[in-house]
């Protein structure tokens, strides 16, 4: 196995994994903060480093039946939450390509 290139963003606050500490995203890239996942209070965002992607998955949530892929840190290999690949409803909003 090679070496683990780990991305490193600016600034003195920076959201990162729970479990290794290495960067995830920065506050800039938050769209909304009004979401819910399976564990509580979700944030939106429209860019995130050092993750890696499960395969798509059709999953219903709150919104509705959406394709999304898990997202897992590339360092410790923990699920962070998921990314959303496409939304299966007609005349909805559009989420695709979001973490």
């Amino acid at each position: 196995m090679g070496l683990l290139f780990v991305e490193s963003l600016p600034g003195p606050k920076v959201f990162r994994c729970k479990y290794c500490r290495v960067h995830s995203a920065s506050p800039d890239a938050i769209l909304s903060k009004d979401f819910r996942g399976r564990r509580g209070r979700a944030y939106l965002f429209d860019s995130v480093v050092n993750v890696s992607l499960g395969p798509n998955e059709d999953r219903y949530l709150m919104t509705g039946l959406h394709t999304v892929n898990d997202i897992y840190c590339s360092c410790c290999q923990r699920l962070l939450g998921w990314r959303y690949d496409a939304y299966n409803c007609i005349g909805s909003h559009e989420f695709t390509g979001f973490y």
